[in-house]
């Protein structure tokens, strides 16, 4: 309590009181939730205390200054289509619209095909100042029609450049020369378990919301979220992301997009959102503004984790193989179920996300090493990816 003045000593005994609730740190006091707060100078003996509004506090809030850097790029998507209800007959529908016709054969209780106009909405980020959107591919899935509107109050219609469901996801590309507001893309490969995570959207329609959370876990496969026939690692978030958060961007801390948010999970274990990381996101996004299609290469394997020897050990690093597409590129260079991936490209592999990642970034049409484990013996062997498209008649 030496070289304190009069007023700490009187909010501190008002702590040794428990009349105050104390946040402690080595500069820093922070009492009664934010109420105050004890600053203190190096020699932590001469306290000042500031109130709300004061310079001390006027800057608590760092979503704010990232959202203010990438949020004027985050847009509306509205789109829709029209929809035609088939009529409960046998009869071709275009016979049931003449009304003289079904009176003849006393169908006037048959409806006649009807059409109706169904709307949706979703959310996209501006990623090029050429007017790009990137957003879900199921958000712009069979529309007719489709108006995107932008932070600041425009709204601009847009024709779909490419669209790519595997990955999920779509470019849309904005009628006009702008200017438009641009986000800035981050890396998703530097991310770790437990960094800041701000999801920015329209869910329900409600422009411009945001929410925040943490990186809760990297490399989600889909698979184990029980969907089949995606290509995707997502990144987990505890960020609440709802229907009309679709293809808005998950934030970082500094306001750069390291995600498309793609998924929440509902019913059992709800409250858990996913997003497509950026890097991966671009370089599809950049293969479906050059060429409207996105490549999938593939060897025709499926890979699951190691196991370890014992439990409660750590498994090892690789990818065993758990099944071989027959006549597929795999098994015909020789790779054998059981066997375990440890490098590829003469890069060790941890886990078979990073096989798959290495696959994707060698790309198609040329040879491609691979250092396998069969036993107690060690190979190497080249094969060439394929499309996966091609897999298809196999």
């Amino acid at each position: 309590m030496n070289g304190l003045n009069d007023v700490s000593k009187r909010v501190f005994r008002f702590f040794k009181a428990g009349k105050i609730l104390c946040h402690c740190s080595s500069r820093a006091i922070v009492v009664g939730a934010g109420l105050v707060t004890l600053a203190f100078d190096q020699s932590l003996l001469s306290p000042v205390i500031a109130f709300p509004g004061s310079p001390e506090l006027s800057r608590q809030s760092f979503v704010a200054d990232a959202v203010a850097r990438s949020g004027p790029a985050v847009v509306t998507v509205e789109t829709q289509r029209r929809v035609r209800s088939r009529a409960n007959s046998r009869l071709p529908p275009h016979m049931l619209i003449d009304p003289s016709f079904r009176f003849f054969f006393g169908l006037q209780g048959m409806n006649s095909p009807r059409s109706r106009i169904e709307r949706g909405h979703g959310s996209g980020v501006i990623f090029d100042d050429q007017g790009l959107v990137l957003t879900n591919a199921h958000v712009v899935e069979n529309m007719d029609q489709l108006m995107v509107g932008l932070a600041d109050g425009r709204r601009v219609s847009g024709r779909v450049v490419g669209q790519d469901s595997l990955t999920d996801l779509a470019v849309i590309r904005l009628d006009g020369s702008g200017p438009w507001p641009i986000a800035a893309l981050g890396d998703s490969d530097k991310l770790r378990v437990g960094d800041w995570a701000i999801a920015v959207g329209n869910p329900y329609g409600l422009e411009n919301t945001v929410t925040m959370g943490i990186v809760s876990n990297l490399n989600r496969n889909v698979s184990q979220l029980g969907i089949s026939g995606k290509r995707l690692d997502l990144i987990q978030t505890d960020a609440a992301i709802n229907p009309g958060n679709s293809g808005g961007p998950l934030l970082n801390a500094e306001g750069e997009v390291i995600g498309i948010n793609t998924l929440v999970r509902s019913g059992p274990g709800a409250g858990l959102g996913f997003a497509i990381p950026i890097n991966q996101a671009r370089s599809i996004a950049n293969q479906l503004v050059s060429r409207g299609w996105a490549s999938h290469p593939v060897i025709g394997i499926g890979l699951s984790k190691v196991s370890a020897g014992r439990p409660g050990l750590e498994s090892p690093s690789g990818a065993k193989i758990s099944y071989v597409v027959p006549g597929g590129p795999a098994a015909n260079g020789g790779i054998q179920v059981g066997d375990v991936i440890v490098s590829v490209g003469r890069r060790l592999m941890a886990g078979p996300a990073d096989v798959i990642t290495a696959i994707n970034s060698h790309g198609v049409g040329r040879p491609l090493s691979f250092g396998l484990t069969r036993g107690a013996r060690r190979y190497e062997l080249y094969i060439t990816p394929i499309e996966m498209s091609s897999m298809r008649g196999l």
